[in-house]
C-alpha cells in the first residue's frame, strides 16, 4: 500500500474514533513538525510548546482533510506554518532582513543551503564539528525574517518541492523561488560573517 493511502486509512480511522490511528499519526509526524517548529522558534521548550498546538489543531481539524487536494504532509505543513504565524505574530519577531517588496537581488541562483556550510577541514573529532555547524546554521536562521527562513527551511531542511511549499504558504510558486534565492543569499552572507569571526 502506497504512503497516501496509508495516511488517508489512518486518518478515517482516526475521524471515526480510533484512538490507536491518532497515535500512530502522532508518531508517523512528531518529528518532522518538531523540526519545523524548532528552526522557527529557536528554542526547545518553544518547539515542544508549538508542536503540541500543532497536534491539538491537527486532531480537531482531522475530518475537513482532503486526500483529492494534496499530501497529508502538505496540509500538516499549512497548519503548522499558519500557528507559527500567530506566534510571530504574538512575539512581534524583529524582521531583521529586506522587506518583502525589494525586487530580487542579483543571488536568483542561490545556492542549496548544504552548498553554502563551509567545510572547514574536516578535524579529528568530526561528530563535534557538525554539530556546531547545525548550531551556527541554526543561529544563522533565526536572523533571516519569518517569510524567508520559512521558504529555506521546508525547501532545502524539509525536502518539499516549490509546488508543496506555495500550496502550504498560500502564495505562487514565483514567489517560494523568490523568497527561496533570497533566503539562501542572506544566510550565505550571515554564515560567511560568522566563518570570517572564527577564522
Amino acid at each position: 500500500m502506497e504512503e497516501a493511502q496509508v495516511v488517508g486509512l489512518l486518518v478515517r480511522r482516526c475521524v471515526s474514533g480510533d484512538s490507536a490511528a491518532w497515535e500512530e499519526i502522532v508518531q508517523r509526524y512528531h518529528r518532522r513538525i518538531y523540526n519545523i517548529c524548532y528552526r522557527f522558534a529557536g528554542t526547545s521548550d518553544d518547539a515542544q510548546d508549538l508542536t503540541q498546538e500543532v497536534f491539538i489543531k491537527m486532531y480537531r481539524t482531522l475530518s475537513t482533510y482532503d486526500m483529492g487536494k494534496g499530501a497529508f504532509m502538505t496540509w500538516v505543513t499549512t497548519i503548522t506554518r499558519n500557528l507559527l504565524v500567530d506566534h510571530f505574530r504574538k512575539t512581534k519577531q524583529d524582521r531583521l532582513t529586506d522587506s518583502l517588496d525589494t525586487p530580487p537581488s542579483e543571488h536568483e541562483d542561490a545556492q542549496p543551503l548544504g552548498e553554502q556550510i563551509a567545510d572547514l577541514s574536516r578535524p579529528p573529532d568530526v561528530q563535534v564539528q557538525s554539530r556546531e555547524t547545525r548550531e551556527t546554521v541554526h543561529r544563522a536562521l533565526q536572523k533571516l525574517s519569518p517569510e524567508l527562513r520559512e521558504a529555506v527551511i521546508l525547501r532545502d531542511l524539509q525536502d518539499m518541492d516549490y509546488r508543496e511549499i506555495a500550496t502550504a504558504l498560500k502564495v505562487p510558486e514565483g514567489t517560494v523561488k523568490s523568497r527561496i534565492n533570497r533566503g539562501r543569499a542572506e544566510l550565505a552572507r550571515l554564515l560567511q560573517r560568522t566563518y570570517r569571526q572564527v577564522m
